[in-house]
């Protein structure tokens, strides 16, 4: 038994080693890359946040302000200057920071094609092309696929023998749970890795959704009161910060750049990908030769479903808490009650 668990581990461990010893100079630059997109992502992450708190901190003053100051901590200048530093090292050639741990997944997916075309790959696309654009996609793809087949290969091996170490040392039922729950959890954690993807999508989605009324509300009251549309784009993307504003200020930039509008906001369209932003979109392509007059009429009646719509989901939401809360209610006066009846029913037994 112990020979038929070892032999599946050493053929997994070495294809593994023969991947690795097989990385070329195109999978490390594919590697690095990743990590260099990886670095920016979380240096807008990080000056996002030291935005937020700064703002935060701008409605206090004096001894308030230090004290808030000290709650909040203090900024990140130098993990962002940590990372601004690594970046430069990648792209100088310096390849210490990537992991060499996901360098054999990047040769599997350079060797079987039907791995970097099948339906696995192509959702992950969809979801990073949402979440990062199509600048970024495609390399975070092959990032997160190349994770996903190195990590597993290894996980299974390492199982595998773990569980064959058990089993030679503490006899069958012990080394046969081993193998086959170490095995369950190496799977569990690699989905969790693809899943992952999934839940953030749907996270940014539903913060979209949330941002929606007020900033159809605050484009509304521009248009109307007299500004052209680009003006109060940049105006309503510049006024907060959240995942929907961020995307219009990307907008409004490419606007800048002299970006013909109807491929800017289309863009916005692709990037956010929920119901109302398409709408909004649209509306503002299909009438940039109408003037503000009917594109206003338009974004009021937006704005009013969009408040109805934010009403009906809140309504939602707390009637799904409710309904959580009941079943924690049940639980726990389940337990209350089998504290309060066992010694009921000991007392009777003695009797």
């Amino acid at each position: 038994m112990v020979f038929l668990i070892l032999i599946p581990a050493t053929v997994l461990m070495v294809c593994w080693l023969l991947l690795f010893f097989s990385v070329s100079s195109e999978d490390w630059i594919a590697a690095a890359y990743a990590q260099v997109v990886d670095n920016r992502l979380e240096v807008q992450r990080l000056q996002a946040l030291d935005a937020e708190r700064a703002e935060q901190l701008a409605q206090y003053h004096g001894v308030s302000a230090k004290v808030m100051a000290l709650v909040l901590g203090s900024g990140s200048d130098k993990k962002i200057a940590k990372l601004e530093r690594s970046s430069r090292d990648l792209q100088d050639g310096d390849l210490s920071a990537v992991s060499p741990w996901a360098m054999p997944g990047y040769v599997l997916l350079r060797r079987v094609d039907s791995l970097g075309h099948g339906a696995i790959h192509k959702g992950i696309l969809s979801q990073y092309t949402e979440l990062y654009g199509r600048k970024y996609a495609p390399n975070k793809t092959k990032q997160l696929m190349a994770k996903l087949l190195s990590y597993g290969i290894i996980g299974v091996a390492a199982s595998l023998a773990a569980g064959a170490a058990v089993l030679a040392v503490s006899g069958g039922t012990m080394g046969l749970a081993v193998t086959v729950l170490g095995t369950v959890l190496v799977g569990v954690l690699v989905y969790a890795m693809y899943d992952e993807v999934h839940d953030r999508l749907n996270r940014r989605r539903k913060a979209i959704a949330r941002q929606f009324p007020n900033v159809v509300s605050k484009l509304a009251l521009l248009v109307t009161s007299g500004m052209i549309m680009d003006r109060a784009w940049r105006e309503t993307a510049q006024s907060q910060q959240g995942e929907l504003y961020h995307e219009m200020q990307v907008t409004a930039d490419e606007l800048a750049n002299l970006v013909e509008p109807g491929a800017a906001y289309t863009g916005f369209i692709n990037r956010c990908c929920t119901k109302e932003t398409t709408k909004l979109a649209s509306a503002i392509i299909q009438n940039q030769s109408k003037g503000n007059a009917e594109i206003g009429v338009l974004l009021r009646g937006m704005a009013h479903d969009a408040w109805q719509e934010r009403r009906h989901s809140a309504k939602r939401d707390s009637e799904a808490a409710n309904a959580k809360l009941m079943i924690l209610t049940m639980l726990l006066f389940i337990a209350i009650l089998v504290m309060i009846m066992v010694p009921v029913a000991l007392n009777f037994s003695n009797l």
